[in-house]
């Protein structure tokens, strides 16, 4: 399946250098994309700071974060490690990509990868995937497919590009709908948390100093983005409230219900949230709707398996879950605690991309005549 283009070092270093100047531009994605920046409006990289244009010499790929030593040269902000990290990840990935790769599948690979990185720092940072990018590189990978068919298939064993194609759309459809049934079926599994409280707590809505970011739920030392507990039509935010203050006017207590723009109050009115200045309370109980798994998964699944077909998808998500629990037991990260899936489906297919991928075939070949039955 893997053929290298190339024995010759020399063919490594443009391929590296061209990997950290695309991990540079991803940089860029990663900070704007997510806070609904244009990532070609300012043309040139900004200090996250102080807003100053980066000169040429000051956003040399891997070179100026360290010549500079994590600062902005214009205002002396620190710049995070990470976009010294994404540089150096992309770079190593090209590189792999190429080493590992048919010249015919490079291009196409280098996409994926260069996706992958950006959707991994995104969902890490903001637990959300862009699913314009997984659109993208779904139809990347169909095409990927048909140029190189031994792409989506077990170890080769495909020559013609309409095989290529159908394996592609195969996996995509795995990918796509093989989650999603996992995702509904997490809702109604985990679809509720319910909390209560004595004494009652104070809870508020929150309004956000930047109009870009979401309104937020605070009751305790809980902070929970709008988005993230209405991701559906259907979601209700249920309180059981000692003390209510609408507008900052006390109102008769009970329950209240709120849904993704509306509230309904203790005496079954309704008002449209966009009308309220305030809403806060102490509560004795509440109702959290959230998801078991966020639908961007669903996309991401998606797109590894227009790359890899069926077996890929299935690879990456065992090897992704391995590595989300590995990950949960090192950090302790509590039951309840929200942990961005994305990052690990995305490492368990480079994983399936480079190698895992003989793992697979050693497992059928071990089945022998049970999986030809």
């Amino acid at each position: 399946m893997l053929a290298p283009p190339s024995d010759h070092a020399f063919w490594f270093v443009p391929a590296f250098l061209l990997g950290a100047c695309i991990g540079s531009f991803l940089n860029v994605v990663i900070h704007r994309l997510p806070r609904g920046l244009s990532v070609r409006d300012p043309r040139r990289s900004i200090c996250p700071h102080c807003g100053a244009p980066i000169p040429f010499h000051h956003n040399l790929p891997l070179v100026s974060w360290c010549l500079l030593r994590g600062r902005c040269g214009a205002c002396g902000g620190r710049i995070s490690p990470r976009y010294l990290a994404v540089e150096l990840i992309t770079a190593l990935l090209y590189t792999a990509v190429w080493a590992l790769f048919p010249p015919v599948a490079v291009p196409f690979l280098w996409v994926l990868a260069a996706l992958l990185v950006a959707l991994t720092f995104i969902d890490a940072e903001h637990l959300i995937i862009p699913t314009r990018l997984t659109w993208v590189g779904a139809l990347v990978g169909l095409a990927a497919c048909a140029v190189w068919p031994q792409l989506p298939a077990l170890a080769g064993g495909a020559d013609d590009w309409t095989d290529g194609l159908r394996n592609g759309a195969i996996g995509w459809a795995a990918g796509f709908f093989g989650l999603w049934v996992v995702v509904e079926l997490g809702k109604l599994a985990f679809g509720k948390k319910q909390d209560h409280f004595d004494p009652a707590v104070d809870w508020r809505i929150e309004e956000p100093a930047d109009e870009r970011e979401p309104l937020r739920f605070i009751i305790g030392e809980d902070r929970i983005d709008w988005w993230d507990l209405f991701t559906r039509k259907r979601d209700r935010l249920v309180i059981e409230s000692e003390e209510l203050l609408v507008d900052g006017v006390a109102v008769a207590p009970g329950t209240l219900t709120i849904r993704r723009d509306a509230v309904e109050l203790p005496d079954g009115s309704h008002r449209d949230l966009a009308d309220l200045t305030s809403l806060a309370g102490r509560a004795r109980s509440v109702v959290i709707p959230r998801e078991a798994m966020g639908f961007g998964d669903v996309h991401l699944l998606g797109m590894i398996g227009a790359f890899f077909g069926w077996p890929g998808v299935f690879f990456s998500l065992f090897a992704g879950s391995m590595l989300a629990l590995a990950w949960a037991v090192a950090g302790r990260i509590g039951f309840g605690r929200q942990l961005p899936f994305g990052p690990f489906l995305a490492m368990g297919s480079l994983c399936w991309a480079f190698g895992g991928w003989r793992l697979w075939a050693w497992y059928l070949e071990l089945l022998g005549p049970l999986w030809m039955r």
